[in-house]
């Protein structure tokens, strides 16, 4: 009897420790919308959608597991996706193909994330061979998805056919479905509509409420790579061990990456995604009827650590020697010109005018860090508060985003669009019609302080209180130093009468002291 007891009060408490889950499961709507379609789902299709989305919730352990790695890898895959012209909603078929796994192989020998066979790999330009798969590889395996539906879209214009002809093939779909969807917009979903779609908007449904939903801290963090190089070289340069990037490189069999062409490697980064974030309040004073109060207003995420650099800060002006915001990247020792800088760093002239955004004649100028690897379509932070004297190039260039990416992001096309305290997006993109909000800013010094100053403490005020200086910092003269060949933090702090805690402070210095010929240091002089 005591043991009978025991079990059904050990059942009792499992099922109303399961409530919350249960309670979470998202339920099949009738009605969707997917990349560019409305789908209207009958009762029948929704019970069936539905135990495939209870299933997703099932087992609670497992489930996070899968939602760990979607967060991980959805940011490059919804990056790839949306360069290559392809609904960002295409993403969830990634998770129903391999549950995000690399090495994952079907019982047809599909491989990877995006489950290709060998010869559809080869068909986008995927390297499957015994050292190289790129099927296992999240970036190259991910253009090659685009590619393919791209392609099956133009044959359909209809996403829900080119889906489907994921799992079928071109000349398998197009002999399913004819030509009954092609240009259609609103798709009815029953019991004869075709199973793998059924089964994508499970996966859709389910993870939707899921996406940026962090289970811990970590982030994964993209590198393009030209070899030849191996893992254990990399490993150092990015301060991480060997073992960690086979895990998430198995692509490449022998740790080895060739240099037939520039490779996608990425790695986990612990800790927080951004610097702390200064709190941005409504210029405007909230109405009695607002629900959120001035002290509880969004936060916006400032610039004060960007950008952020990586690897030996003593040779930044040699190349393959620092990352610039976990970019490739390279720091100018002096002015010159593009010509000259890009013999210094065995660069054509061309691409470092299309890795940078310069226009041709534009100066190199002494202490500027430049990229030699592409920028990315946006940054770590959501937001950028516009400050005086900067323009769309100089906001690019401190968080490694490209300049049109910026503009489009923001719609806005040229510098005198600018205005101090605009609230810039370096993430999403601002909705038509939406305006660009304006905070208000104190006297702020110059760009140079900005970039390298702490974290500003949020006003109590109703207005927003910016800063870069402390008080006492403020009454005092502002002058730059330019750092030149044998000079310590030391030695500089003696001759202006400082501390080298106060010029670490304003220059944003870590504890290795590090600093390197041509930079610009920032001094305030009693």
């Amino acid at each position: 009897m005591i043991k009978y007891r025991f079990s059904t009060l050990l059942f009792i408490l499992t099922l109303f420790s399961s409530f919350p889950l249960l309670a979470q499961i998202p339920q099949v709507p009738a009605e969707l919308e997917f990349a560019d379609l409305i789908v209207r789902i009958n009762p029948q299709a929704r019970r069936e959608i539905q135990l495939d989305v209870d299933a997703q919730y099932r087992n609670p352990n497992y489930l996070k597991v899968k939602q760990e790695r979607v967060n991980l890898y959805m940011p490059i895959i919804e990056d790839i996706l949306r360069d290559n012209g392809v609904p960002e909603d295409l993403k969830y078929l990634v998770i129903q193909e391999s549950s995000l796994i690399p090495d994952a192989v079907s019982t047809s020998n599909a491989v990877g994330f995006w489950q290709f066979k060998q010869g559809t790999a080869e068909e986008v330009f995927l390297r499957v061979d015994n050292h190289i798969d790129e099927r296992k590889n999240i970036v190259s395996s991910t253009k090659g998805a685009a590619l393919y539906l791209k392609k099956h879209n133009n044959t359909f214009d209809n996403w829900m056919c080119a889906l489907v002809s994921y799992q079928m093939g071109l000349g398998g779909a197009k002999a399913y479905f004819g030509d009954r969807y092609n240009g259609k917009r609103i798709v009815d979903v029953d019991r004869n509509t075709h199973w793998y779609f059924k089964k994508f908007l499970a996966h859709k449904i389910a993870f939707e409420s899921q996406i940026g939903v962090f289970t811990s801290n970590s982030r994964m963090v993209e590198v393009p790579v030209h070899g030849p190089t191996t893992l254990a070289a990399l490993a150092k340069k990015y301060g991480v061990s060997e073992e960690h990037l086979k895990e998430y490189n198995k692509w490449t069999s022998n740790g080895k990456i060739p240099g037939d062409r520039t490779y996608a490697l990425v790695y986990i980064k612990d800790g927080s995604l951004s610097s702390e974030p200064a709190i941005i309040q409504d210029s405007k004073p909230k109405s009695n009827t607002s629900k959120q109060s001035a002290s509880t207003s969004p936060a916006y995420k400032q610039a004060n650590s960007f950008p952020r650099i990586a690897g030996n800060t003593t040779k930044a002006s040699q190349p393959d020697q620092i990352t610039v915001n976990e970019i490739e990247g390279v720091q100018a020792a002096q002015n010159t010109t593009q010509s000259k800088f890009s013999d210094q760093i065995g660069l054509k002239e061309k691409k470092l005018r299309k890795l940078n955004d310069l226009e041709p004649g534009e100066r190199i100028e002494a202490g500027e860090y430049y990229y030699t690897k592409k920028k990315k379509t946006k940054a770590e932070v959501e937001n950028h508060i516009v400050m005086p004297g900067e323009t769309l190039w100089s906001i690019s260039q401190k968080y490694g985003i490209k300049l049109s990416s910026l503009k489009s992001k923001n719609r806005i096309r040229k510098d005198s669009d600018l205005k101090v305290g605009m609230v810039l997006n370096l993430q999403d993109h601002r909705k038509r019609g939406e305006d660009i909000r304006i905070v208000k800013v104190n006297q702020l010094p110059p760009k140079s302080v900005m970039a390298q100053s702490p974290t500003p403490t949020p006003s109590a005020s109703s207005e927003t209180q910016v800063r870069t200086v402390t008080p006492t910092e403020k009454s005092s003269a502002q002058r730059t130093h330019v750092v030149s060949k044998g000079e310590t933090l030391f030695a500089i702090s003696k001759k202006y009468g400082v501390t080298v805690n106060d010029l670490k402070s304003w220059n944003n210095i870590g504890s290795q002291n590090i600093i390197s010929i041509g930079q610009k240091l920032v001094i305030f002089t009693p």
